[in-house]
């Protein structure tokens, strides 16, 4: 237990815990929590595998063990007196002086202690008493049969059921000496198990060792690769700085661009909206020129076919009878050979076109450009204006890599654990010197242990040979005084053995009982709560040292008793293989993910990340010359157009009948006629009329769809300009406000994301550094294999052998009794009398 104390003592050293209080004083002000672009992979900490496996499998002898500790449960049932101990302790901290054991509250703690401990002074008395009494009762057993008494008389009665007293008084020696033979059996398997397991003891000894080498030389390794970690945030930090444009400014771009880009978008659009119209406007004059053309040419056209076909219906063969009436019906159709729209009447769109081709010449789209280059300027912007705050962050970074560099550097880390593990290699050089001393006692002990056991194998070889020789030469027909010199010498070596029996008894017992008394207690007041961590709740019980120190771990370590660390949960945080950091919490005394936050964020930096501003005024969307070409394209005259009457003009149609239709009709006329001069005339009409109308008709109705469509563009363009551009000017107008008076909220809002992002980085090094101080850094796992491997050579190896040879050895003993009286009952059928009974008839029946 020693070498652990000055083991943790050592390892606190190593961390230099005098200096721990040192620059917390920027803890408050350092941001706790942070959102990280991206989880950082700060590798793995260096690990160590620890070769000692602190667990006892007894293997069969593990039998007798769990024997012992159910005879022990018997023994002492109770609950271990955890209350009754720490009140004792603390009632006499200072000692029991005078009469203090007269006062009631001692005798209550007497009487307790004395019902605990009732089964073991019950046992230990009827122990006390064979030890005295033995002896003595062998005394004067053989003064009685020097006596002749107490069957010393060589003389043997006669008894009916003879036979019968042999048979059982033999079969219950033979089942004694059996179980005499499994109690020395137990007793020398118990004295053997503790010799060999000293070699498993000397395993332990040098794995435990090497463990806690290991332990020395990977900590500084591990602390270095935490202080190294610190690039890697850093350089992530650093990225994020260089791409500070990028970042930052892109995210203002995208907080802008929803008010922005739209109404960059909509001027833009307007650009393709003047085109179009020049576009329409450009259509309707082409349209119109044709049509006023065409209709021209039409109406001379139809003016002549006209005149023509009124010549053929006045020809003479129109006066026939039946001819007469289809003359005069075509004669009543040939007012429908003429126009029905009039496009020279048409208002001209030369001065709208001349408007709008004014406004042209001014490249509405570059200066859309220009706006959308300046907004997406928005990062370099960004990255000029932050660039001196960049490169202080930078300086500032580099200062507190050097700072936690230098930190770890302030304790002598390695020296300490450089003698930390010279220390080791002379303990165990000091240790392994004792070995040949052990292997001498212990050799003494395995004699002592073999003699002992050879004790009640004399007993036991006595008895068999006893029962051998008695058995073998015995004769029924010999009379007690002619019995043969083997069934004598069977008897003889009854009796040897009972001869022995009193004289090994008491001292066995005596061996039996201090073995008992000390082991048993052993098993129950330490082994038993080590093993269920009972013992802990002791130690660890406030006051339990000194009135004044609550916890007694924090006050050897650290000066400190009030500190809420005990030996308990120290070595829960050991088994479990946490940190050395988290086993003694060291936080309390060194806050290292504090002195992390002060160092790696401190208030410097924050004021530099809090002075990040970025000024956006000098970004110009669009220029007054744009405005003005909007405005100018709103003021072109388009909205002055008669729509109306262009419409009115195109819906009534080229003519004023269909020609197809007509020159069909005429064609059907004709043909009820008699086939003649004037049927062909007619029919010649009728083709006339077809050409004309493929001729002139339907190109005309080509360019009045034209017309038609471009007019009706022209006017759903001329109803939402004056809205559409004041729309544009609007939005242009609100997105340059945004940008020249309350761009700074926004500024501030996505500035404030990027320092949080920044921080993240920081926050997920500080938290893995703590993570990986509490559980994987100095795992104190050596610690609580120290305290096992102790409990397992302590109990398991020692106290649970002692016990089991005392178990076995005390059963000896209880059987020497029977085997005394059955011995002394049977060695008087082999044994040859001085003398006999003689009856007349010579019937004989010895007993």
């Amino acid at each position: 237990m020693d070498m652990w104390w000055k083991v943790g003592l050592v390892l606190v050293m190593c961390w230099g815990l005098s200096s721990s209080e040192a620059r917390e004083e920027h803890l408050d002000s350092s941001p706790r929590t942070a959102m990280s672009r991206a989880p950082l992979d700060f590798g793995f900490v260096p690990s160590v595998v620890y070769e000692t496996h602190a667990y006892y499998e007894p293997g069969p002898i593990g039998v007798l063990f769990h024997m012992v500790h159910a005879f022990l449960y018997v023994v002492q049932p109770n609950p271990f007196p955890k209350d009754l101990i720490v009140t004792v302790v603390q009632k006499n901290m200072g000692g029991i002086k005078g009469d203090d054991y007269k006062k009631p509250e001692n005798v209550v703690f007497l009487l307790q202690a004395i019902y605990y401990e009732l089964g073991f002074i019950v046992l230990t008395v009827l122990g006390v008493l064979f030890v005295l009494f033995m002896p003595i009762v062998g005394l004067c057993f053989c003064v009685c049969r020097c006596c002749e008494n107490c069957g010393g008389e060589m003389h043997q009665r006669q008894k009916k059921n003879g036979d019968c007293l042999r048979g059982f008084y033999m079969a219950t020696l033979i089942a004694t000496s059996v179980f005499l033979a499994v109690g020395v059996t137990i007793t020398y398997a118990a004295n053997q198990n503790i010799t060999s397991q000293i070699k498993s003891t000397r395993r332990l000894i040098n794995t435990n060792i090497r463990d806690l080498k290991s332990f020395a030389n990977y900590t500084p390794v591990q602390i270095d690769y935490l202080t190294a970690q610190y690039t890697t945030a850093k350089n992530r930090v650093l990225s994020d700085l260089d791409n500070i444009g990028t970042l930052l400014g892109g995210q203002i771009h995208n907080q802008l661009e929803r008010e922005v880009v739209p109404a960059l978008d909509n001027a833009l659009r307007m650009t393709a909206a003047m085109r179009e119209a020049k576009e329409s406007l450009e259509s309707v004059t082409t349209s119109l020129e044709t049509l006023q053309e065409g209709t021209g040419r039409l109406q001379n056209s139809l003016q002549s076919e006209r005149a023509s076909l009124s010549n053929t219906l006045n020809d003479q063969a129109c006066s026939n009878g039946d001819v007469t009436h289809t003359c005069s019906t075509i004669r009543g159709t040939l007012s429908q050979l003429a126009l029905s729209a009039n496009f020279n009447g048409l208002p001209e769109v030369e001065a709208p076109l001349a408007n709008l081709n004014a406004v042209l010449e001014t490249d509405l789209s570059n200066i859309v450009q220009k706006g959308y280059s300046s907004f997406n300027d928005t990062p370099r912007m960004v990255r000029e204006q932050t660039k001196g705050i960049v490169s202080e962050v930078k300086g500032l970074l580099d200062k507190s890599c050097g700072e936690i560099i230098g930190f770890t550097k302030m304790f002598p880390v390695e020296p300490a654990l450089e003698n930390f593990t010279k220390f080791l290699t002379e303990s165990q050089k000091n240790i392994e010197a004792y070995y040949p001393q052990i292997d001498q006692l212990d050799f003494y002990r395995w004699i002592g242990c073999v003699v002992i056991c050879c004790m009640v194998v004399l007993v036991m070889a006595f008895n068999f040979l006893g029962l051998l020789c008695g058995s073998c030469g015995y004769d029924k027909n010999a009379t007690p005084t002619t019995r043969g010199c083997l069934s004598n010498t069977g008897g003889n070596l009854l009796m040897a053995s009972v001869g022995f029996s009193f004289i090994f008894s008491w001292v066995l017992m005596g061996v039996v009982v201090t073995t008992f008394v000390v082991g048993g207690n052993i098993e129950k007041l330490v082994c038993e709560p080590l093993a269920n961590r009972q013992i802990f709740k002791i130690i660890d019980t406030p006051y339990m040292v000194h009135p004044t120190k609550k916890n007694v771990l924090p006050g050897m370590l650290f000066q400190d008793p009030n500190i809420d660390l005990t030996i308990g949960s120290m070595y829960r945080d050991c088994y479990e293989n946490h940190g050395l950091y988290s086993a003694l919490q060291l936080e309390t005394k060194f806050n290292f993910n504090r002195f992390l936050n002060a160092t790696v964020y401190n208030l410097e930096m924050a004021k530099l990340f809090n002075s990040v501003n970025v000024d956006l005024q000098g970004m110009l969307l669009l220029e007054q010359e744009g405005k003005d070409n909007l405005i100018d394209f709103a003021n072109t005259g388009i909205g002055e157009i008669d729509y109306q009457a262009y419409l009115t003009e195109v819906n009534k149609g080229v003519t004023v009948v269909d020609l197809l239709s007509y020159a069909n009709e005429l064609e059907a006329q004709a043909d009820q006629l008699r086939r003649g001069a004037l049927e062909n005339a007619l029919k010649g009409h009728a083709s006339s009329i077809r050409q004309i109308h493929k001729d002139q008709v339907v190109p005309m109705e080509q360019a009045m769809g034209t017309l038609s469509q471009s007019i009706k563009l022209l006017q759903k363009t001329s109803r939402e300009l004056p809205i559409k551009v004041t729309n544009v000017l609007n939005a242009i107008e609100v997105a340059e406000y945004l940008i020249s008076n309350n761009v700074s909220h926004v500024v501030k809002q996505e500035t404030d994301k990027f320092i949080k992002n920044i921080v993240g980085y920081f926050s997920q090094y500080t938290v893995w550094v703590k993570h990986s101080l509490e559980m994987e850094v100095a795992q104190c796992k050596p610690i609580s294999n120290i305290v096992d491997s102790l409990e397992i050579v302590a109990c398991s190896f020692i106290v649970d052998s002692v016990n089991t040879f005392w178990f076995g050895l005390g059963g000896c003993c209880m059987l020497l009794i029977p085997s005394i009286i059955m011995s002394v009952k049977l060695a008087k059928f082999y044994r040859r009398m001085d003398t006999e009974d003689v009856y007349d008839d010579g019937a004989e029946n010895w007993s």
